[in-house]
């Protein structure tokens, strides 16, 4: 499975992630002649090779006249669109970055996607910067991205809207759900673009996993730090485990004061809001009161809209969270057919293993009340037809390790009025 480590030590920024991508070896011709598409007027992309704290790494710089425009996303849309050189698959890519930052603002300022106009994702430097990070990552074909914690940086920074701790209200909106890091620098690390990029595009967050590194990338961002090296490595190479690692989320609850029907509807709006997985453990608890703890399992980013279901619902006063390493194997979705109807179930598999089946039990229990007969001879019938099937050939092949991920994360890597005038223009760390 080819994979792409992102190892964000002093945070990610779009002309980092670009010069990275650069430097692992990406056709900058292609992202040249993409970013030539979008027919904004002199615009160009400079490469340049520095040295940063004795260490050499890939610098991008966006070329442009003086600029005063203030873009809506509806205006990024009809840029993308209109860009020829784009395939689809990197047009949606490019969109789903812009409308993560489009989606942060709107909700900072109070306002829609449609109505906010903003600095930071109409800058000739970020449109540049983020279709070229589309365009990048669509070429380097990784299977499988993985980021470590994210590090914001500390201290403050000067926007529109006055001075602001970092992260900047934008960029924090983001990175909800992301596991962060504390790097000790006075500074912003992370921007908003950067926050996107890591926010769409990584699968899971965590140390480099077990993996044979092919190409090593080096991204410079644009400040220089006198104790370390500003620079962005993006690691491209072979997973060396045969079943998926990835890491999630545990979030846990002690409750000594809620009746079990409201511990039974929490967990079902847990589930129908992204949870992996929601469990009860019973406990005794302090002057032995009978409680249980309430256990969350979910993927780093959707952390945040699921405490806030278990505050709301429990009013419970803290949740513990923890990072976990898990194991986990491939599935999908497949149909067979029994004497009695098609039943659905989850194939599952791993690579070097031959693929199960487990029947959806409504499938099971609808056909054995209309027929009239037991749910365990559909079952045994929908395995038959399952193994039969696989040894024919009429069902499709699973797909190759890396390109389905486990519990239905799809990732393809692959106006007139205004809210606010959000003149994103403070000295960052990486974009301007």
């Amino acid at each position: 499975m080819k994979t792409a480590w992102l190892e964000c030590a002093t945070g990610i920024s779009g002309d980092m992630t670009l010069g990275a991508l650069i430097d692992a070896g990406v056709d900058v011709n292609a992202i040249q002649t993409a970013i030539a598409s979008l027919n904004l007027p002199d615009v160009s992309l400079r490469v340049e090779t520095v040295i940063k704290n004795g260490f050499r790494a890939t610098h991008v710089l966006v070329d442009h006249p003086e600029q005063h425009a203030h873009r809506h996303y509806s205006d990024i849309c009809q840029i993308l669109d209109a860009a020829e050189a784009l395939t689809d698959r990197q047009r949606d890519l490019a969109g789903r970055l812009f409308l993560a930052v489009a989606e942060s603002e709107a909700r900072v300022h109070g306002s829609t996607i449609d109505k906010v106009h903003f600095h930071e994702v109409g800058a000739v430097d970020s449109i540049v910067d983020i279709v070229g990070a589309a365009v990048g990552f669509d070429l380097l074909g990784a299977d499988h991205i993985v980021c470590n914690f994210v590090p914001t940086g500390r201290g403050y920074v000067h926007i529109d809207h006055g001075i602001c701790a970092v992260p900047a209200p934008g960029t924090a909106e983001i990175l909800k759900g992301i596991p962060l890091a504390d790097v000790p620098i006075e500074a912003e690390l992370t921007t908003p673009t950067g926050a996107a990029i890591v926010k769409t595009l990584a699968d899971s967050f965590g140390p480099m996993p077990a993996m044979t590194i092919e190409q090593v990338g080096y991204g410079a961002g644009t400040m220089t730090f006198p104790d370390r090296a500003n620079i962005l490595r993006l690691f491209v190479g072979t997973e060396s485990v045969s079943a998926d690692t990835e890491y999630v989320t545990l979030l846990e609850t002690n409750l000594d004061d809620v009746s079990g029907e409201v511990v039974g509807h929490v967990k079902r709006r847990l589930m129908s809001d992204g949870a992996l997985d929601v469990y009860s453990t019973p406990v005794q608890m302090k002057k032995d009161r009978p409680g249980v703890i309430l256990s969350v399992l979910c993927r780093p980013q959707n952390v945040a809209p699921l405490e806030e279901v278990v505050f709301s619902e429990t009013a419970t006063l803290g949740i513990r969270r923890s990072v976990l390493q898990r194991s986990v194997q491939h599935r999908d979705s497949v149909s067979v057919s029994t004497p009695w109807g098609d039943v659905t179930g989850k194939r599952a598999w791993r690579t070097g293993a031959a693929a199960t089946f487990a029947p959806e039990f409504e499938d099971c229990a609808r056909i054995a009340e209309k027929h009239g007969v037991s749910l365990r001879g559909v079952y045994r019938a929908a395995e038959s037809a399952f193994l039969q099937s696989q040894d024919s050939g009429t069902l499709p092949e699973p797909a190759v390790s890396g390109t389905s991920v486990p519990d239905g994360h799809h990732h393809d890597h692959s106006h007139d009025s205004h809210s606010h005038d959000h003149d994103h223009d403070h000295r960052h760390d990486h974009d301007h």
